[in-house]
C-alpha cells in the first residue's frame, strides 16, 4: 500500500505543476486584418503535456520551445466561430487545467482610428510626479518600492487618478495629446518610479492603478477632444519581469557569454547602425549591449519576441483605445526586428502614428529612421517609422538664446536646423521640442520668462508636432548636470495633499506662475485652429543681428513669425521681405494683440517674439 500511496502521490504533483498559471495575451478581437494569433501559455512543465482546443477547433501551430513551462498556440482567429473557446491541457485522457479564451467584437472604426498629427500639441507627464489622485494605492502588497517623497529617485504616489483629475487643467492650456511616460508595472526594488524597466507587460502598476483605470483615463480624454499616446519599450524588459526571470529559451534576450549574468553595457554607439564600414564586434555592442543592469536587451531577432511585443502592443490599442504609440530606445532595437515591428502595427491600424526616440545629434542619422527615409534606402532598408524627434533642435534650442549673434551661434543655429528639412521624408510629422524627462529644464538653463516666450513661440509656429514637458508651463526648472534626475522629475506643486501652492488653478498659482501659464494657453489655444501651422509651408529668412524671421503660408493664409534673441531692441527693413509679405501691408501680433504695420520697417524689443497674422 505504501508504494502505491507514492505512485498517486507523484502522479498528483505532476498534475498540479502542470496547471496554468498565465495566458498572455488574456483574451482577443475579431475581426483583425491579420487573423493569426499566437497564445502564450505558462505552467510548470506544461509542454510535456498534450494540448488540445476545444469545439474542434484546430490550431495553426503548436510550438513549444527550450523551457518546457512555456507552449505558443497559434489559432486563425478567422476560423473559430466561438465567442470564446477552452484551451485543454491533458495527461492521456486527463483534463488537467484549462483557459476559457474569450474573443471579443471589435469596436466600430477600431481599425481606422484617427492619431496625433501635427494638428496637436503632445503634453509629456511624468505620472509619479504629476498628482495623486489616490493616495491608497501608494504603496502595494505585489510591488517591492514603497512610496518616499521625499527621496528624490523614489516613488512619489503620483497616478492615473491625479491625471484625470487635471485633465480639464491641460484643456484649458491648448494640450490636445497626452503622453505618459511608462504605467505598466516595474517592479524594481528602486528607481522604479520612472517606469522603464517593466516587470508586466499586460499590467498596469498597481501604484498608478488598474487596467480599468488606465483605459478610464483614454476615455476621459477622448470627452474632452484628447488623445492618449503610450510610451512603449521595446529595446529592453526589467529584470523583474516574470519572463526575464523564467526565460522561455535563452535566446529570447542578448545574453554575454563574458559578462556577469549575462549583461554587458551597451556602448551606445548608435551610427554603428547605419555605418557601412562598422565592425560587426561594434555593432553588436551596442545593440547587444544592454542599456542597463536592470534592463535585459530583448533579441527583436526572435520571431517570439517580436510578435509577442507586436500584439502587446494592438493589445493596448484596442483595450484602452490608444491614438498613437511613442517608443523608448528606438534606434537600439534590431533593425529587421523594430520593422516588422513597426510595419505590422501600422498595417493594422493604417492612420496610427508611432514617434520614435532617435537620440543622435545629426539630421542625415536622426532621418535614417522615418518612413521612406531616401538615405535608409540606399541600403534598401525602411524602419516603416512615420515620426521622430527632432533632437538636433533641440539642440540648438539649448545653446541659442545665451548666444550673441555669428556665422554658426545665435539664432542662426535655428536657421541650419531647419536648413537641413530636406532629409525628412515627412517634415510634418516630426516632434519638435525644448526639453523632456531626460534632459536639463528649459527653466534651468534660462531662467528669464522672456526665454520661455522665443522657445514657445518657436516651437509652436515651426512644422512639426510641439510637444511640453510638464510643469514648464509654470515655470518649473530643475538641474539634471548636478542634482540628477530626480531634480528635473519634481512634483507638480498642487498635486498632494497639503501642497500650499496649487499650480493647477488660478487662484493658486503665484503671479509668475499665471504669467508663464497664461502665454502658454494664448499660444497653444491660437495654434489649435491654424491650418497654416500645422500643415502650410515654411519660408525662411537667414538671421541677421540675431533676429530670425520665418513665414508659415498656404493658399489661405500667412503668418510671419519674428524671434528677436538680441539684447537690444532691433529694427528690421520691411523690403527684405517683400517676396513673402506678397502685398500684405499689415498684421496683428497675437501675443500682444496690437495691430501691427509691415510698411517700411518693424521694431521688435529686445529679447521678444511676434507671431503676427498678415493682413491686407
Amino acid at each position: 500500500m505504501k508504494k502505491i500511496y507514492t505512485i498517486f502521490a507523484l502522479s498528483a504533483a505532476s498534475i498540479a505543476f502542470s496547471q496554468i498559471q498565465k495566458v498572455e495575451p488574456a483574451f482577443w478581437w475579431k475581426g483583425m486584418k491579420n487573423p493569426d494569433l499566437q497564445i502564450l501559455v505558462y505552467g510548470k512543465n506544461i509542454a510535456n503535456n498534450e494540448i488540445e482546443l476545444s469545439d474542434g477547433i484546430q490550431a495553426k501551430n503548436i510550438q513549444k520551445v527550450e523551457n518546457p513551462n512555456y507552449v505558443f498556440i497559434t489559432v486563425n482567429t478567422n476560423e473559430i466561430n466561438f465567442p470564446s473557446f477552452k484551451i485543454n491541457i491533458k495527461k492521456g485522457k486527463k483534463n488537467i487545467s484549462s483557459y476559457s479564451y474569450e474573443l471579443k467584437q471589435r469596436l466600430p472604426g477600431s481599425v481606422d482610428r484617427e492619431s496625433f498629427t501635427s494638428k496637436d500639441v503632445m503634453y509629456l507627464i511624468m505620472p509619479d510626479r504629476f498628482a495623486n489622485g489616490n493616495p491608497s494605492n501608494d504603496n502595494t502588497r505585489d510591488t517591492a518600492e514603497k512610496s518616499d517623497r521625499k527621496n528624490p529617485g523614489g516613488r512619489h504616489g503620483g497616478d492615473i487618478e491625479g491625471i484625470i483629475k487635471n485633465l480639464d487643467y491641460l484643456k484649458e492650456l491648448g494640450v490636445t495629446a497626452v503622453w505618459n511616460t511608462p504605467l505598466l508595472e516595474d517592479n524594481e526594488p528602486s528607481f522604479s518610479y520612472h517606469g522603464y524597466a517593466q516587470s508586466d507587460y499586460y499590467k498596469i502598476d498597481p501604484r498608478y492603478g488598474t487596467n480599468e483605470d488606465y483605459k478610464r483615463m483614454a476615455d476621459e480624454l477622448h470627452k474632452r477632444n484628447m488623445k492618449l499616446i503610450m510610451d512603449y519599450v521595446t529595446n529592453h524588459w526589467g529584470s523583474q519581469s516574470w519572463i526575464i526571470k523564467d526565460l522561455p529559451a535563452k535566446d529570447w534576450i542578448h545574453y554575454w557569454k563574458d559578462g556577469e549574468k549575462g549583461f554587458k553595457r551597451s556602448s551606445y554607439r548608435m551610427t554603428t547602425q547605419f555605418d557601412t564600414n562598422a565592425s560587426k564586434i561594434d555593432m553588436e555592442n551596442c545593440m547587444d549591449g544592454w542599456f542597463d543592469t536592470t534592463m535585459p536587451d530583448m533579441n527583436q531577432s526572435n520571431p517570439l519576441v517580436v510578435n509577442y511585443m507586436v500584439q502587446n502592443a494592438i493589445w493596448w490599442t484596442e483595450f484602452a483605445g490608444l491614438d498613437g504609440l511613442r517608443v523608448d530606445t528606438y534606434s537600439y532595437n534590431d533593425k529587421k526586428g523594430i520593422s516588422e515591428w513597426t510595419k505590422r502595427i501600422t498595417d493594422e491600424y493604417p492612420n496610427f502614428n508611432i514617434v520614435g526616440e532617435v537620440w543622435m545629434h545629426n539630421q542625415a542619422q536622426i532621418s535614417y529612421w522615418q518612413k521612406d527615409s531616401k538615405i535608409s534606402a540606399i541600403e534598401n532598408y525602411n524602419s516603416y517609422l512615420p515620426s521622430v524627434m527632432d533632437f538636433t533642435l533641440h539642440d540648438a534650442i539649448g545653446q541659442v538664446f545665451k548666444e550673441n549673434s555669428g556665422w554658426d551661434s545665435g539664432m542662426q543655429r535655428v536657421y541650419d536646423n531647419f536648413a537641413n528639412d530636406f532629409l525628412y521624408p515627412d517634415i510634418n510629422n516630426i516632434l519638435v521640442f525644448a526639453e523632456n524627462h531626460d534632459t536639463q529644464r528649459f527653466n534651468e538653463t534660462y531662467p528669464k520668462i522672456e526665454d520661455y516666450k522665443l522657445v514657445m513661440s518657436l516651437i509652436s509656429t515651426v512644422r512639426g508636432i510641439p510637444q511640453l514637458y510638464y510643469g514648464s508651463e509654470i515655470g518649473m526648472s530643475g538641474d539634471k548636470a548636478t542634482k540628477g534626475d530626480g531634480d528635473i522629475r519634481r512634483d507638480f506643486p498642487g498635486g498632494w495633499n497639503g501642497d500650499t501652492n496649487n499650480a493647477f488653478v488660478k487662484s493658486g498659482r503665484t503671479d509668475s506662475q499665471n504669467q508663464y501659464f497664461d502665454f502658454t494657453r494664448k499660444l497653444l489655444n491660437w495654434r489649435k485652429g491654424k491650418e497654416v501651422i500645422h500643415t502650410g509651408k515654411t519660408k525662411n529668412y537667414v538671421p541677421q543681428n540675431n533676429v530670425f524671421v520665418y513665414f508659415r503660408y498656404n493658399e489661405k493664409e500667412s503668418v510671419m513669425v519674428v524671434v528677436n534673441n538680441n539684447v537690444k531692441e532691433q529694427t528690421i527693413d520691411m523690403k527684405h521681405f517683400s517676396e513673402s509679405l506678397n502685398g500684405f501691408t499689415k498684421g496683428k501680433d497675437i501675443i500682444s494683440d496690437k495691430e501691427i504695420s509691415l510698411q517700411n520697417s518693424l521694431t521688435i524689443p529686445a529679447k521678444t517674439s511676434m507671431v503676427i497674422e498678415l493682413q491686407n
